[in-house]
Protein backbone atom coordinates (compact mmCIF):
# COMPACT_ATOMS: atom_id res chain seq x y z
CA UNK A 1 0.00 0.00 0.00
CA UNK A 2 1.15 3.68 -0.72
CA UNK A 3 2.23 5.20 2.66
CA UNK A 4 -0.34 8.41 2.56
CA UNK A 5 -1.29 10.48 5.48
CA UNK A 6 -4.28 12.42 6.10
CA UNK A 7 -3.53 13.82 9.14
CA UNK A 8 -3.42 17.09 10.64
CA UNK A 9 -0.12 18.96 9.61
CA UNK A 10 2.68 19.35 11.95
CA UNK A 11 3.01 22.01 14.42
CA UNK A 12 5.90 23.91 15.32
CA UNK A 13 5.52 22.73 18.65
CA UNK A 14 6.29 19.08 17.90
CA UNK A 15 8.15 19.54 14.86
CA UNK A 16 11.43 21.18 14.28
CA UNK A 17 13.07 22.18 10.90
CA UNK A 18 14.87 24.59 8.77
CA UNK A 19 11.47 26.03 7.95
CA UNK A 20 8.34 25.75 9.98
CA UNK A 21 4.79 27.18 8.84
CA UNK A 22 2.46 27.55 11.85
CA UNK A 23 -1.25 28.10 11.46
CA UNK A 24 -0.83 30.41 8.69
CA UNK A 25 -3.94 32.09 7.20
CA UNK A 26 -4.72 34.66 4.56
CA UNK A 27 -7.21 36.94 3.92
CA UNK A 28 -7.47 40.09 1.29
CA UNK A 29 -9.59 43.10 2.02
CA UNK A 30 -10.82 41.85 5.51
CA UNK A 31 -14.23 43.39 6.67
CA UNK A 32 -14.95 44.50 3.65
CA UNK A 33 -17.52 43.81 0.25
CA UNK A 34 -14.67 42.46 -1.49
CA UNK A 35 -13.07 39.99 1.43
CA UNK A 36 -11.49 37.07 0.09
CA UNK A 37 -10.23 34.50 2.04
CA UNK A 38 -7.36 32.67 0.28
CA UNK A 39 -5.92 29.87 2.73
CA UNK A 40 -6.76 29.11 6.26
CA UNK A 41 -4.45 27.42 9.20
CA UNK A 42 -1.56 26.02 6.51
CA UNK A 43 0.84 23.92 8.79
CA UNK A 44 3.83 22.24 7.84
CA UNK A 45 7.30 21.82 8.73
CA UNK A 46 10.42 21.23 6.12
CA UNK A 47 14.21 19.63 6.86
CA UNK A 48 17.21 20.64 5.44
CA UNK A 49 17.62 18.52 1.93
CA UNK A 50 14.03 17.56 1.98
CA UNK A 51 11.98 18.75 -1.26
CA UNK A 52 8.02 19.50 -0.48
CA UNK A 53 5.97 19.89 -3.32
CA UNK A 54 2.52 22.04 -2.99
CA UNK A 55 -0.46 21.47 -5.74
CA UNK A 56 -3.93 22.09 -5.48
CA UNK A 57 -6.19 23.31 -7.42
CA UNK A 58 -5.59 27.04 -9.67
CA UNK A 59 -6.54 30.11 -7.06
CA UNK A 60 -6.14 28.08 -4.16
CA UNK A 61 -3.45 30.61 -3.14
CA UNK A 62 -0.06 28.76 -3.94
CA UNK A 63 1.63 31.82 -5.03
CA UNK A 64 0.62 33.65 -1.93
CA UNK A 65 1.65 31.24 0.34
CA UNK A 66 5.19 31.57 -1.11
CA UNK A 67 5.07 34.87 -1.21
CA UNK A 68 5.14 34.99 2.69
CA UNK A 69 7.45 32.37 2.61
CA UNK A 70 9.75 34.72 1.10
CA UNK A 71 8.63 37.52 3.17
CA UNK A 72 7.17 39.54 0.58
CA UNK A 73 3.80 39.67 2.44
CA UNK A 74 2.78 39.46 6.09
CA UNK A 75 0.11 36.71 6.45
CA UNK A 76 -3.26 37.62 8.29
CA UNK A 77 -2.54 35.31 10.66
CA UNK A 78 0.23 32.68 12.09
CA UNK A 79 3.46 32.72 11.20
CA UNK A 80 6.55 30.99 9.11
CA UNK A 81 9.56 30.52 10.99
CA UNK A 82 12.89 29.57 8.61
CA UNK A 83 16.11 28.86 10.56
CA UNK A 84 14.70 29.82 13.79
CA UNK A 85 13.47 33.32 12.91
CA UNK A 86 10.01 34.71 12.38
CA UNK A 87 10.13 35.36 8.81
CA UNK A 88 9.20 39.23 8.57
CA UNK A 89 10.39 41.23 5.22
CA UNK A 90 12.80 39.72 2.44
CA UNK A 91 16.34 38.75 4.77
CA UNK A 92 17.92 36.63 2.64
CA UNK A 93 17.20 33.24 3.78
CA UNK A 94 14.81 32.22 1.50
CA UNK A 95 16.04 32.10 -2.45
CA UNK A 96 13.22 32.55 -4.99
CA UNK A 97 12.91 30.67 -8.51
CA UNK A 98 10.29 32.00 -10.57
CA UNK A 99 8.73 30.30 -14.07
CA UNK A 100 10.47 32.80 -16.18
CA UNK A 101 14.28 32.87 -15.90
CA UNK A 102 14.08 36.83 -15.97
CA UNK A 103 17.44 37.14 -16.55
CA UNK A 104 18.70 40.52 -17.92
CA UNK A 105 19.53 40.46 -21.95
CA UNK A 106 22.66 42.62 -21.75
CA UNK A 107 23.96 40.87 -19.06
CA UNK A 108 25.99 37.39 -19.82
CA UNK A 109 26.03 34.21 -18.24
CA UNK A 110 28.15 34.88 -15.55
CA UNK A 111 27.09 38.55 -14.70
CA UNK A 112 23.63 37.16 -14.74
CA UNK A 113 24.63 34.80 -12.00
CA UNK A 114 26.33 37.54 -9.88
CA UNK A 115 23.40 39.94 -9.95
CA UNK A 116 21.83 39.00 -6.70
CA UNK A 117 25.44 39.13 -5.04
CA UNK A 118 25.63 42.23 -6.40
CA UNK A 119 22.75 43.70 -4.70
CA UNK A 120 23.50 42.27 -1.69
CA UNK A 121 26.64 44.00 -1.73
CA UNK A 122 30.19 42.25 -1.00
CA UNK A 123 33.76 41.76 -2.43
CA UNK A 124 33.05 41.72 -6.44
CA UNK A 125 35.81 39.30 -6.89
CA UNK A 126 34.40 36.60 -4.03
CA UNK A 127 31.00 37.07 -6.33
CA UNK A 128 33.02 36.07 -8.96
CA UNK A 129 34.22 33.30 -7.77
CA UNK A 130 31.42 31.74 -6.50
CA UNK A 131 29.55 32.46 -9.93
CA UNK A 132 32.41 30.86 -11.46
CA UNK A 133 32.28 27.49 -9.20
CA UNK A 134 28.50 27.46 -9.99
CA UNK A 135 29.02 27.97 -13.35
CA UNK A 136 31.72 25.32 -14.08
CA UNK A 137 30.18 22.49 -11.50
CA UNK A 138 26.84 22.39 -13.04
CA UNK A 139 26.89 22.04 -16.86
CA UNK A 140 27.42 25.90 -17.93
CA UNK A 141 31.47 25.12 -18.26
CA UNK A 142 32.55 27.54 -21.70
CA UNK A 143 29.23 29.45 -22.04
CA UNK A 144 30.28 32.09 -19.16
CA UNK A 145 30.62 35.22 -21.25
CA UNK A 146 27.14 33.79 -23.26
CA UNK A 147 24.30 36.09 -23.53
CA UNK A 148 20.53 35.02 -22.64
CA UNK A 149 19.87 34.90 -26.04
CA UNK A 150 22.49 32.48 -27.17
CA UNK A 151 21.14 29.61 -24.57
CA UNK A 152 18.17 27.34 -24.92
CA UNK A 153 15.16 27.57 -22.73
CA UNK A 154 17.21 24.63 -19.88
CA UNK A 155 19.87 26.27 -20.36
CA UNK A 156 18.58 29.66 -19.12
CA UNK A 157 16.64 28.45 -16.02
CA UNK A 158 20.24 26.48 -15.23
CA UNK A 159 21.57 30.06 -15.25
CA UNK A 160 18.58 31.03 -13.16
CA UNK A 161 18.70 28.34 -10.65
CA UNK A 162 22.59 29.30 -10.05
CA UNK A 163 21.57 32.92 -9.25
CA UNK A 164 19.35 31.28 -6.82
CA UNK A 165 22.38 29.14 -5.49
CA UNK A 166 24.50 31.92 -5.22
CA UNK A 167 23.08 33.56 -2.49
CA UNK A 168 22.86 30.68 -0.11
CA UNK A 169 19.60 30.63 0.64
CA UNK A 170 18.27 28.33 3.66
CA UNK A 171 15.20 27.84 1.59
CA UNK A 172 14.79 27.60 -2.14
CA UNK A 173 10.86 28.00 -3.36
CA UNK A 174 11.07 26.51 -6.72
CA UNK A 175 7.16 28.37 -8.34
CA UNK A 176 6.79 26.30 -11.50
CA UNK A 177 10.57 26.47 -12.57
CA UNK A 178 10.00 23.75 -15.63
CA UNK A 179 6.28 24.52 -17.07
CA UNK A 180 8.07 26.62 -20.00
CA UNK A 181 9.96 23.65 -21.24
CA UNK A 182 9.77 20.91 -23.36
CA UNK A 183 8.91 17.21 -21.93
CA UNK A 184 12.66 16.10 -22.40
CA UNK A 185 14.70 18.91 -21.18
CA UNK A 186 11.97 19.01 -18.01
CA UNK A 187 12.74 15.80 -17.08
CA UNK A 188 16.44 16.32 -17.11
CA UNK A 189 16.70 19.35 -15.13
CA UNK A 190 14.00 17.96 -12.46
CA UNK A 191 16.43 15.28 -11.82
CA UNK A 192 19.31 18.30 -11.48
CA UNK A 193 17.82 20.03 -9.45
CA UNK A 194 16.92 17.81 -6.99
CA UNK A 195 20.28 16.18 -7.27
CA UNK A 196 21.75 19.73 -6.41
CA UNK A 197 18.93 20.39 -3.04
CA UNK A 198 20.30 17.37 -1.70
CA UNK A 199 24.30 17.78 -2.37
CA UNK A 200 24.20 21.21 -1.26
CA UNK A 201 22.06 20.52 1.87
CA UNK A 202 19.25 22.91 0.95
CA UNK A 203 15.44 22.65 1.58
CA UNK A 204 13.13 23.55 -1.15
CA UNK A 205 9.55 23.91 -1.66
CA UNK A 206 8.05 23.11 -5.22
CA UNK A 207 4.77 24.13 -6.48
CA UNK A 208 3.31 22.76 -9.90
CA UNK A 209 -0.12 22.02 -11.39
CA UNK A 210 2.40 19.10 -12.54
CA UNK A 211 1.46 15.98 -10.31
CA UNK A 212 3.79 13.35 -12.13
CA UNK A 213 6.91 16.04 -11.40
CA UNK A 214 5.84 16.38 -7.71
CA UNK A 215 6.03 12.46 -7.24
CA UNK A 216 9.35 12.45 -9.06
CA UNK A 217 11.06 15.12 -7.46
CA UNK A 218 9.58 15.56 -4.11
CA UNK A 219 10.05 13.49 -0.26
CA UNK A 220 6.15 14.78 0.09
CA UNK A 221 3.22 15.77 -1.23
CA UNK A 222 1.04 18.58 0.46
CA UNK A 223 -1.98 18.89 -1.23
CA UNK A 224 -4.52 21.99 -0.78
CA UNK A 225 -7.96 22.27 -0.76
CA UNK A 226 -10.07 24.54 -3.28
CA UNK A 227 -10.47 28.04 -1.52
CA UNK A 228 -10.65 28.98 0.72
CA UNK A 229 -7.88 26.19 1.31
CA UNK A 230 -6.50 24.29 3.92
CA UNK A 231 -4.33 21.37 3.99
CA UNK A 232 -6.74 18.46 2.60
CA UNK A 233 -3.77 15.47 2.84
CA UNK A 234 0.43 14.86 2.97
CA UNK A 235 1.53 12.07 1.16
CA UNK A 236 5.16 10.96 2.10
CA UNK A 237 6.55 9.62 -1.36
CA UNK A 238 8.60 6.39 -1.09
CA UNK A 239 8.94 4.42 -4.30
CA UNK A 240 10.41 0.65 -4.90
CA UNK A 241 13.14 2.22 -7.55
CA UNK A 242 16.37 3.90 -5.99
CA UNK A 243 16.98 5.17 -9.08
CA UNK A 244 16.14 9.12 -8.65
CA UNK A 245 15.85 9.66 -12.82
CA UNK A 246 12.92 11.02 -13.64
CA UNK A 247 11.89 8.80 -16.55
CA UNK A 248 12.76 5.49 -14.12
CA UNK A 249 10.70 6.66 -11.50
CA UNK A 250 7.68 6.49 -13.72
CA UNK A 251 7.92 3.14 -14.07
CA UNK A 252 7.29 2.09 -10.38
CA UNK A 253 3.71 0.45 -9.38
CA UNK A 254 3.09 3.08 -6.11
CA UNK A 255 3.97 5.95 -8.35
CA UNK A 256 1.12 5.36 -10.11
CA UNK A 257 -1.07 5.07 -6.49
CA UNK A 258 0.56 8.31 -5.48
CA UNK A 259 -0.62 9.75 -8.69
CA UNK A 260 -4.24 8.49 -8.65
CA UNK A 261 -4.71 9.05 -4.91
CA UNK A 262 -3.41 12.77 -5.34
CA UNK A 263 -5.62 13.65 -7.92
CA UNK A 264 -8.51 12.50 -5.84
CA UNK A 265 -7.67 14.42 -3.36
CA UNK A 266 -7.60 17.46 -5.69
CA UNK A 267 -11.08 16.93 -6.50
CA UNK A 268 -10.89 18.98 -9.65
CA UNK A 269 -14.32 18.53 -11.57
CA UNK A 270 -13.34 18.22 -15.26
CA UNK A 271 -16.91 19.33 -17.72
CA UNK A 272 -17.20 18.77 -21.30
CA UNK A 273 -17.60 21.63 -23.19
CA UNK A 274 -20.77 22.08 -24.95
Amino acid sequence: MVNTSNQAPEKVETVQGVLVANGVSMTFNPGTSKEVVAFRDISFSLGTGEILAIVGPSGCGKSTLFNIIAGLLEPSAGSVVVDGAVVSGAQGQVGYMLQKDLLLPWRSVLENVTLGLEVRGGDAAKARDTALALIRTYGLAGFENALPKSLSGGMRQRVAFMRTLALDPKVILLDEPFSALDFQTRLILQADVKRIIRSRNKAAILVTHDIGEAISMADRVLVLSHRPATVKSIHRIELDIASEDAVAMRRSARFNEYFDQIWSDLDIQVQAMA
